[in-house]
């Protein structure tokens, strides 16, 4: 999983991960790759998804106050074990794509096994236009050394999120996958607004249900 900051890449990884445990008996991995955004990170779930059977591998400045990536020799050891599925949530943009290039020769060993999904919220300042899309694809693609298989529509306003949205948001991700030639993999919403959606959309819509709110929304909760 790549995308920009605000794209609810982690939130998608999380829940693929949750998924992919429920339909295997396998071993499951998420990878926490994230060295860009220190705020929102898939670890810091590590002890539901432990929980529920899934490992979690992140760096070892993940979930402390030291601001410098140093990834773990132990992430190598994911393509070399008997995973079922690993989930990579990768960091933000070009820079945090940067974190799968030492992993390339890896990936290059299992790239038909491999999807790489890119997560766009048309909502947010760099992913709201076709032309930034496609940019900010150009340039994951460069400092990753894998290109996208697919994109993820994530139109997301939190709990205000319409099906009116993800139809607008969606339109615009069509279009930046039209003119790259990349299919558009899943559309994501929360799972009460799938009904009111195209066909098309219903198809290969994946639902979502956030387990990581920004605090000064819960503090609004309460």
């Amino acid at each position: 999983m790549v995308g920009n900051y605000g794209s609810g890449k982690t939130e998608l990884s999380i829940a693929l991960a949750r998924k992919l445990r429920q339909q295997s008996q396998g071993r499951i991995a998420l990878v926490d790759l994230d060295i860009v955004n220190p705020y929102f990170r898939s670890s810091e779930q590590k002890q539901l998804l432990e929980k529920e059977g899934i490992e979690v591998f992140m760096p070892s400045f993940a979930m402390s106050t030291v601001d410098i990536p140093a990834l773990p020799a132990q992430i190598y050891g994911v393509f070399q074990q008997d995973f079922a599925h690993v989930v990579f949530d990768v960091g933000g943009d070009d820079t945090g794509a940067t974190a799968l290039g030492p992993y390339a020769p890896y990936f290059a060993n299992v790239r038909q096994d491999t999807q790489v999904l890119y997560v766009v919220n048309a909502f947010r300042p760099f992913s709201d236009s076709p032309d930034k899309i496609e940019t900010l694809y150009r340039l994951i693609g460069e400092k990753s050394r894998l290109m996208v298989d697919g994109f993820i529509s994530n139109g997301n306003l939190q709990e205000h999120t319409t099906a009116a949205d993800l139809l607008e948001a969606h339109a615009v991700v069509a279009e930046a996958a039209r003119r790259l030639n990349v299919p558009v993999a899943a559309v994501s919403g929360f799972a009460s607004l799938k009904e009111a959606l195209p066909q098309d959309m219903q198809e290969i819509f994946f639902p979502l249900e956030p387990v990581m709110k920004p605090e000064w929304l819960v503090n609004l909760d309460e």
